[in-house]
């Protein structure tokens, strides 16, 4: 059975891996799966959202469910308008941070939640047998436009607001945040200055991913107008980066792990999640105010998945993706933005200032040609190796990868998902420690490879 989901819904270049066949198709088995009445279909900036929603609407309507059409709107928006307007499931058409060739899909539950493993492996079985429960012709599906994001901004307004007249820019990288963003921080009292406002799916001004490459134009504006601080997203709006006052772009390790601090700060003894990748300053701060930290897989959904399990206060990844339960459990980055600024009101910082707080590792990445035959057996034969040979080791997961925490660092081993290779990822206090471990885990991985391709 072919897989079709990644970690981030089904995705890759359109009409080669994505095509409206296989569109049509993913929403009539979803709809098939959850036996689903309404569902909400929305789409970001890229210029084959218009096929693929196509595609979706007729596999949707063919099974006898209506649609809710929200058109151009950020990711966190699509979730949200599902259990807003009592819609059983909700269908995102994005590739995300990917370049304009890529799109994809996003399918969430009636609790924001992006469908988990099982939920994808279902679908999958349905499409490759093509067993879709079609429609009597007389039943049909019908299609509605909504105001989603209306809904959105009035549950956001209503729920805080900001004291300080704060400064900021903002740059939605042509992406689907181009009006909401600015919208909602003007709403909120902020005085904006937008560039990249445009609404265009090819990203003529910069890379859909926020980098500290890609927003270098961000943080000469930042710096020359002398605002307190730049925001910008990415492609459909579920990421998040900051640009402190100085004009520097915020590492974002640092913003997570800064605002982490700032929710456990704030609640007693509670936990926050965060993926395996995600830098060993998240533990430090939480062991300052007296919190856990769940870890899981890389991946958005279980990031989700977890903090709802939990009851956990907060969830984010290290690539701008923060949830936030107390709203909804999609991650969110315009919620993201404006809830940073709140907190920067509450401790009366600037930007700067409140991610000082954050220790400061070395971090090291390396990549390892290994064959996908063999990759991911190769990760399972390697974790007794590591534990073998770091035998002083504080802490041992395999919930993806394998990933050894240490009394000078951690690293994390991890097969690609989309290429021949093996990733090593190494976190150290110091530089030392992090060359000493990237080292000894090289050789360890180098050595394991050449066994198994013997």
């Amino acid at each position: 059975m072919t897989k079709l989901f990644g970690s981030s819904g089904v995705r890759g270049l359109v009409n080669i891996d994505l095509t409206p066949t296989l569109a049509c198709n993913v929403a009539s088995a979803v709809a098939t799966y959850s036996k689903a009445k309404k569902a909400v279909v929305a789409k970001d900036t890229r210029v084959s959202g218009d096929v693929i929603e196509s595609a979706l609407i007729s596999g949707l309507i063919s099974c006898g469910v209506d649609v809710l059409l929200a058109s151009v709107v950020p990711t966190p928006v699509c979730a949200y308008a599902v259990k807003k307007f009592g819609a059983d499931v909700g269908f995102m058409i994005t590739a995300s941070h990917n370049p304009p060739q890529y799109n994809g899909i996003k399918v969430f539950n009636n609790e924001c939640i992006s469908y988990t493993d099982v939920d994808q492996e279902a679908v999958e079985k349905i499409v490759a047998q093509k067993s879709f429960l079609f429609s009597d012709w007389k039943k049909l599906g019908k299609v509605t436009s909504i105001y989603a994001e209306d809904a959105y901004l009035e549950m956001l307004l209503g729920n805080f607001s900001l004291k300080k007249q704060w400064r900021i820019v903002v740059d939605p990288g042509c992406g689907a945040t181009f009006k909401l963003a600015p919208q909602l921080l003007k709403a909120l009292g902020c005085e904006v200055t937008t560039i990249n406002s445009q609404p265009d799916g090819f990203f003529p001004a910069r890379k859909s991913e926020p980098t500290v490459e890609s927003l270098q134009h961000l943080s000469k504006i930042v710096k020359d107008l002398k605002a307190d601080l730049g925001v910008a997203f990415d492609g459909d709006g579920d990421r998040v980066a900051f640009v402190d006052e100085k004009g520097l772009f915020v590492d974002l390790d640092s913003s997570l792990s800064a605002y982490s601090a700032y929710v456990l700060k704030h609640n007693v003894a509670a936990t926050i999640v965060t993926n395996v990748e995600a830098s060993m300053s998240i533990e430090t701060l939480a062991c300052k105010y007296n919190g856990d930290v769940s870890r899981t897989p890389v991946g958005d959904i279980y990031i989700s998945e977890s903090v709802k399990q939990l009851g956990a206060v907060f969830g984010g990844e290290p690539c701008g993706a923060w949830v936030h339960p107390q709203m909804h459990l999609c991650p969110d980055g315009p919620l993201s933005a404006a809830l940073l600024l709140l907190a920067l009101e509450k401790e009366n910082k600037s930007l700067s200032e409140f991610v000082s707080e954050v220790p400061k590792y070395i971090t090291a990445r390396k990549n390892f040609q290994c064959s996908n035959e063999i990759k991911h057996e190769l990760i399972i034969k390697l974790g007794h190796t590591f534990k073998t040979a770091f035998s002083d080791y504080t802490d041992f997961s395999m919930v993806d990868g394998i990933r050894l925490a240490l009394n000078n660092g951690w690293f994390l081993v991890r097969a690609s998902g989309t290429e021949p290779l093996i990733r090593l990822t190494v976190e150290g206090e110091s530089e030392k420690a992090a060359k000493d471990i990237t080292k000894k885990a090289t050789a360890l991985i180098l050595k394991q490879i050449e066994a198994q391709t013997k």
